[in-house]
């Protein structure tokens, strides 16, 4: 994933909207367009300075738009510290207006050159990718597909301005090809896409600058999605009262566990646990039961091969965790069939949501947690149309099953109802992608459900704050290294993760 340094905001924007904020901070509060661009070329520069201290030779390519210009303002700016500056333009120079044609007469009184792009030096330096930044709505062609291939053959370290060219801003797709930056700086408004599909391969260490924007500006206009993380989350975890007992914490149902596949539902029941959950039962295939909880006993474990001997258990627990493998042939099907209608918050994973892809229903009360393809199966699309538009899909999805969708993957979103922004996870790793840690994620959410009412969290609000510590947990675990990873050690690091926050926040309350 992406670094944040420094901290980020957590306002995410549209494209579009942030040229509205552009728009109002010139037409509103007076601030010159060319003013904004020079602010913006400054903050690039500046930053280029401190990632690469030692560099003497910079490329800067710019294209014909105010990208480009921001470019020009960089090149002049390093013209004058002494560098040997190279600026490389793409599109007809003669198209370059408003406050790009300012930049660029700037940079071109200052003593600089411009010369048309026909390919990259052996020894480029540090190239600034000033192309199109925001302004890209359709695959990239021609000479611009050219100056981004060589750009990322190249080797050589990139500054990508705004957004890497070629990345759509708005949903982190790649048009055709998209440069690969070693760091990226955005201005006004953080863009969604920068931190979801293909977003955290493109954009490198993101950077952001207000450029002195004021705070009015930003009063009218609604974030499209909000960036989240277990700095934020880990607030709503609060150190438990002296006088607890473990009833007021819940009792969590995880179903699931066909033969062969009993460590899936082991790994959601003691993620339930190891989340606070008060009680956890695990209903499984009477082939393993008696074997399940061997090396965890704190685990109950009952043996299910008819749906009516759910009955108990449903009735007893406060959630419900329903899929690792859970399978689709007939016993993962009648289980599914008699816990789809029980009235209980329910988390629904795996093989519980290709049934209900099969058989789709609404439920207010549930939380879907698909990835990709399991999302493509509920969509009825491919996993290539999800990954064009995962703000869309998780929309898409909440919209005709209800409940609370959490898209799992880079860039985890977290959709609750559909008039209000999704959440977007800004942690985690790929280390992560493993098999058996959605299965951890499904018991966490499921514990924070069954302890909702004692939290003061609604469903959306469990999984969000559940998708965090599930990702902070797997950054603690890739400490080791990312190779390797599995989800027995994002299960072992759930508790010293949480309790490192919670003992702080307790030991700060005694003073």
């Amino acid at each position: 994933m992406p670094h944040h340094i420094p901290v980020l905001p957590y306002a995410l924007y549209r494209a579009d909207q942030v040229r509205d904020l552009d728009r109002a901070a010139i037409a509103v509060h007076g601030i010159p367009g060319i003013e904004l661009m020079n602010r913006a070329g400054r903050a690039a520069y500046d930053l280029l300075r401190a990632r690469w201290p030692g560099v003497g030779r910079l490329t800067v390519l710019a294209g014909l738009g105010n990208n480009g210009g921001d470019g020009y303002v960089v090149a002049r700016l390093a013209r004058t510290d002494g560098l040997d500056v190279r600026v490389l333009q793409l599109g007809d120079l003669s198209r370059v207006g408003g406050e790009a044609a300012l930049a660029l007469n700037a940079y071109r009184a200052a003593g600089g050159a411009i010369d048309p792009f026909e390919g990259l030096s052996e020894r480029p330096g540090v190239i600034v990718d000033a192309l199109f930044g925001t302004g890209l709505d359709r695959p990239v062609a021609g000479p611009w597909a050219a100056a981004i291939a060589a750009v990322n053959v190249s080797g050589a370290p990139v500054l990508a301005i705004d957004c890497p060219s070629g990345l759509a801003a708005d949903t982190g797709a790649v048009l055709g090809d998209a440069v690969r930056a070693a760091a990226t700086i955005s201005f006004i408004g953080l863009k969604q896409g920068l931190f979801t599909g293909a977003g955290p391969d493109y954009g490198g260490a993101l950077y952001f600058d207000a450029l002195e924007v004021p705070a009015a500006v930003y009063a009218g206009m609604a974030p499209s999605a909000r960036r989240t993380d277990w700095v934020e989350q880990s607030a709503r975890l609060l150190p438990r009262r002296r006088t607890a007992h473990k009833g007021d914490f819940g009792h969590v149902l995880a179903i699931g566990g066909a033969p062969g596949m009993s460590g899936a539902a082991r790994l959601a029941g003691e993620a339930a646990l190891r989340a606070g959950a008060g009680l956890v039962t695990v209903a499984t295939h009477p082939a393993h039961a008696p074997l399940l909880n061997l090396t965890r006993p704190e685990l109950m474990v009952g043996p299910v091969d008819d749906p009516e001997s759910l009955d108990g258990p449903i009735e007893r627990a406060t959630a419900i965790a329903i899929g690792p493998g859970l399978g689709r042939g007939p016993w993962g099907r009648r289980l599914w069939e008699r816990v789809r209608g029980c009235g209980k918050p329910l988390v629904v994973d795996a093989d519980a949501l290709n049934l209900l892809a099969e058989s789709p229903a609404t439920y207010p009360d549930w939380v879907l947690t698909p990835h990709p393809g399991e999302a493509a199966r509920l969509l009825g699309c491919t996993t290539a149309d999800i990954g064009r538009d995962r703000f869309a899909a998780a929309r898409q999805i909440q919209q005709r099953y209800g409940g609370v969708v959490v898209l799992k993957g880079a860039g985890t979103l977290i959709q609750g109802q559909p008039d209000r922004p999704p959440a977007l996870c800004t942690d985690g790793n790929p280390g992560m992608a493993t098999a058996g840690a959605g299965d951890v994620l499904t018991g966490v959410i499921a514990a924070l459900l069954a302890q909702g009412r004692a939290m003061g969290l609604d469903a959306a609000a469990a999984a969000g704050l559940g998708v965090c510590w599930h990702a902070a947990a797997g950054d603690r675990a890739a400490q080791d290294g990312e190779r390797g990873l599995i989800a027995g050690d994002i299960l072992a690091a759930l508790r010293p993760v949480a309790n490192a926050l919670v003992n702080s926040k307790a030991t700060a309350g005694e003073g």
